[in-house]
């Protein structure tokens, strides 16, 4: 719904003042946002560079500026050796590393993102961290992340969301969700109070 995907049974979804569902709106808001998908969605029949290029003209983007963040993000990803390669041959890991590349190439002012990590190696994983943490300390742009990977959430998020049944029930800061929860811990043992689990007992 927050990319204009889906639409909402009630309510709105403003993006910096647009309505992302509203047909005057929807261009605009589009504009600001990128989306990162748990499945990484291409062109299989493009190479990598062709991938990127596509995404470039969507949005628009001027040819020194394109030139200059499409090759910082080749680089950055280290995705030199296959780039010019048809995305029908890259790995999940090496699918999502081009998704992300491309994600940032208008420079958003909002990032949507779902499970951005699958697939990833260790290394790649660690890029992606601290690029989500330089785009919005040094950069202010605002990222929302959905993942069940609840200590990737604690160690990133600036504020992390609870959401059961489709409810949000909890949100804020590690030490406010403490608060809330009445109780010290990491984001799973806050997790499971705050949703009534049962943690499992352990034969270890």
């Amino acid at each position: 719904m927050m990319v204009g995907l889906l639409k909402p049974t009630s309510g709105r979804v403003i993006i910096n003042d647009k309505d992302i569902h509203a047909q005057k709106d929807y261009l605009e808001a589009k504009r600001m946002l990128a989306y990162i998908p748990d499945q990484p969605f291409t062109y299989d029949k493009l190479s990598g560079r062709e991938f990127l290029g596509f995404v470039g003209s969507i949005y628009k983007i001027e040819q020194k500026l394109f030139k200059d963040e499409s090759d910082k993000y080749i680089s950055m990803f280290q995705m030199s050796e296959y780039i010019d390669q048809l995305v029908e041959t890259y790995s999940l890991g090496m699918k999502q590393r081009l998704i992300i590349s491309a994600s940032f190439l208008h420079q958003p002012e909002i990032i949507v993102v779902d499970e951005p990590l699958v697939g990833l190696d260790p290394v790649s994983t660690r890029l992606v961290k601290e690029l989500f943490r330089s785009q919005v300390k040094e950069k202010g742009k605002t990222i929302f992340m959905s993942t069940h990977l609840l200590p990737i959430a604690e160690e990133i998020a600036d504020k992390i969301g609870i959401i059961e049944n489709g409810s949000l029930i909890a949100k804020g800061t590690m030490a406010e969700l403490k608060k809330q929860a009445k109780k010290e811990g990491k984001l799973e043992d806050l997790f499971m109070s705050l949703t009534g689990q049962c943690e499992p007992e352990s034969n270890i």
